[in-house]
């Protein structure tokens, strides 16, 4: 994390000093921190959400702090404080066909622990993506969460239908092999 994300992640704090004194003593020290004054975080299953921060990076589509609870199996995704209408809009368009991801949007009256600014890799708590500077608002992050978050969940989705048909390497190539024996008989 850069001294500027590190900067701006401590003054978000309900205390400060408090977080930055925590800091000097352990940069790996998780902390709590409120939601809805600097930032909202929009948080989803691990497997959704490293699917749709992978699809952010592929398309070099703005991402802002990104960060995993290995243990809750969990993403989290800072948006600017006030976001969610913005964002259940633009979900609500992507998910026209019913296929709502699930998700909790965490805003004023909640908390999110983020990890410290070093955090190891075997740590709890892990930065996806650290913070460079604040969560400005900047609507196309919420509109290109929300696209790439209802995509990702249809791709894992899929993705576990193919392994129920194929539960083994065996299954998809016995399956293969029996259609191009029916189509050339």
């Amino acid at each position: 994390m850069t001294k500027r994300g590190m900067d701006w992640l401590s003054a978000a704090a309900d205390d400060p000093d408090k977080c930055r004194a925590r800091w000097e003593d352990d940069l790996r020290s998780p902390q709590t921190f409120s939601t809805g004054r600097h930032f909202d975080v929009v948080v989803i299953d691990q497997r959704i959400g490293v699917e749709t921060f992978d699809q952010l990076q592929r398309w070099v589509m703005p991402t802002g702090a990104v960060i995993v609870d290995t243990r809750a199996k969990q993403v989290g995704f800072f948006l600017a404080s006030g976001s969610r209408d913005r964002f259940e809009r633009a979900l609500a368009r992507e998910a026209a066909d019913g296929t709502m991801p699930a998700y909790k949007y965490l805003e004023l009256g909640s908390c999110v622990v983020v990890p410290g600014p070093m955090p190891l890799a075997s740590d709890r708590y892990q930065w996806l993506n650290p913070p460079g500077r604040l969560a400005e608002a900047f609507p196309l992050r919420v509109i290109a969460l929300a696209v790439l978050l209802v995509a990702s969940a249809r791709l894992v989705e899929r993705v576990d239908r193919y392994g129920e048909r194929y539960p083994t390497a065996e299954a998809a190539i016995a399956e293969e092999a029996a259609e191009a024996h029916a189509d050339a008989g």
